[in-house]
């Protein structure tokens, strides 16, 4: 309507043949342009504060916590001939059942569920999330509180303990002492803001391949291809008995393919270009968030990174292990496990380490990981043999040195994705 006021009374506007005639009309237009100016400053005024409010508000979701004076014997941050630095961030997941539905397996909190180093690679196009299992046997170093006390290591101790001992500070400087990576960033998410997050997008598409019957733990899923929102999402990948193997390593696998579908989700236009469910999705993701990224603007920063990185690109691996033979359902890390974290380190391609990742792409639906068959190769079949194990089965990897022929940045191929075996081992459709 503005606009269609001041094109009418454009023609009334005086001539500069005719000075003095229809002043009236003149002052009138003025009016209307600077009611119309007015109006523009002040949807600006309050476009600009809602956004700054929105600002604040996410910032005052983040818990900002630094152990960075906690870390001793840091591992040295390797530098690399690129226009950019990789990045090294280490994603813990803490069992707090202290939210609705978050007791689902009616035991205490205080631990890490979940461990997950994700790296960027320095040509930033590629990107890994590289699973430990809680249950893994490491060498626990010493660690310092943030009151200053030493923590005593312990040998073959699991992994978690780490944490329920001393928090992110401590698993953080695990990390970095048995794998010779040095952390840049860290971020704790408990089980109430996963929830939220998933509820944030309207849940999560997955393919349960048989029903899910754990009534110890009131859980039940039915098989088929479904939407799940917070609580059910988060039974679904916290829950171990009646799915899968009912193994933790089944379990890992599962959450692998849960989060590459919630990336995939939170990625897709339905999200993006969705103001109120983007504005619900940053709110659930930095609620109750613990971090060392001080403020909302440096966390979009690290977030714009991953930007020119495909689906396929992002990639989920877990560490090589074997099941302990000293310590029955504890594992131990293989050899090609130092084989990683080096690649890593140095930002080299992982050849072979990839094969059996499960990329961000292949999200959890009807459509089987592996039935991409108009990409597929007349060799994939062939590497496709090679993974059928899950990569608890054997150390069959470390006779042969992984490739060194691939970038960071190669394409994922249906040759390196799970195979029908490994997706069977986490309770996922095949």
């Amino acid at each position: 309507m503005p606009d269609a006021a001041q094109h009418s009374a454009q023609p009334e506007l005086p001539s500069p043949y005719q000075p003095g005639k229809r002043r009236g009309r003149a002052r009138r237009t003025h009016t209307v342009a600077k009611v119309l100016l007015a109006t523009l400053l002040t949807l600006g005024l309050v476009s600009g504060l809602s956004v700054a409010f929105l600002y604040r508000h996410l910032n005052g979701n983040l818990n900002v916590v630094s152990y960075d004076d906690t870390l001793t014997n840091r591992p040295e941050k390797v530098h690399i001939d690129a226009p950019k630095q990789p990045m090294n961030i280490l994603v813990m997941g803490s069992d707090s059942r202290d939210c609705d539905g978050c007791g689902i397996d009616h035991e205490s909190g205080g631990g890490s569920d979940t461990t997950i180093l994700f790296h960027l690679s320095a040509d930033r196009e590629s990107a890994y999330g590289v699973s430990i299992p809680r249950d893994s046997l490491v060498d626990r170093p010493d660690c310092k509180t943030k009151g200053g006390d030493t923590i005593s290591g312990a040998s073959n101790s699991i992994w978690n303990a780490a944490y329920s001992l001393g928090g992110p500070g401590c698993t953080i400087q695990q990390f970095e002492q048995t794998t010779g990576i040095q952390i840049d960033n860290y971020v704790v998410v408990d089980f109430g803001s996963f929830q939220q997050m998933v509820d944030a997008v309207d849940g999560v598409e997955v393919c349960v391949p048989e029903d899910i019957d754990s009534s110890e733990y009131g859980i039940t899923i039915k098989a088929g291809t479904r939407t799940l929102t917070g609580k059910e999402a988060l039974a679904y990948v916290r829950v171990r008995h009646g799915v899968g193997d009912g193994s933790d390593i089944g379990r890992i696998k599962r959450q692998q393919a849960f989060i590459g579908a919630l990336v995939a989700k939170v990625l897709s236009s339905g999200t993006l270009t969705r103001f109120d469910r983007l504005v619900r999705f940053l709110n659930a993701a930095t609620k109750s968030l613990t971090t060392d990224i001080p403020n909302i603007k440096d966390m979009a920063l690290v977030g714009l990174q991953f930007k020119h990185i495909g689906l396929k690109r992002i990639r989920f691996l877990t560490v090589p292990f074997v099941y302990s033979t000293a310590q029955p359902g504890r594992v131990e890390w293989t050899s090609d496990a130092q084989t990683l974290w080096d690649r890593i380190k140095y930002d080299k391609p992982l050849g072979k380490l990839r094969d059996g990742s499960i990329g961000a792409n292949q999200v959890p639906s009807g459509q089987p990981s592996g039935s991409t068959s108009s990409s597929s190769s007349p060799t994939d079949d062939e590497s496709d043999s090679s993974s059928t194990s899950s990569p608890s089965d054997t150390e069959s990897s470390t006779s042969e040195s992984p490739s060194d022929t691939s970038s960071p940045s190669d394409d994922a191929s249906d040759s390196v994705d799970a195979s029908a075996d490994d997706l069977a081992f986490a309770g996922l459709c095949t």
